[in-house]
């Protein structure tokens, strides 16, 4: 079954780091963009893998969406 799950990546200096906000603790990191989506992939399906159809249905009952602001300060 596919589900669709929200997750944030964040870049600094050390490389990218993902987790779902949705997943309490389901996390991963990476060198590259590629990677860290690969393993953030890997650590949601691991993760609803323990999970009952119930506790998913709970976990994914909302849609989360993340976007970038411009603002100007004085």
């Amino acid at each position: 079954m596919s589900y669709k799950v929200s997750v944030t990546i964040e870049k600094d200096d050390y490389g990218y780091y993902a987790y779902s906000p949705m997943l309490t603790g389901c996390q991963s990191q990476g060198d590259t963009f590629e990677e860290v989506m690969y393993n953030i992939r890997e650590a949601v399906e691991l993760f609803l893998e323990t999970l009952t159809e119930d506790e998913r249905r709970i976990y994914l009952s909302k849609e989360i969406m993340t976007t970038s602001l411009e603002v100007e300060v004085a």
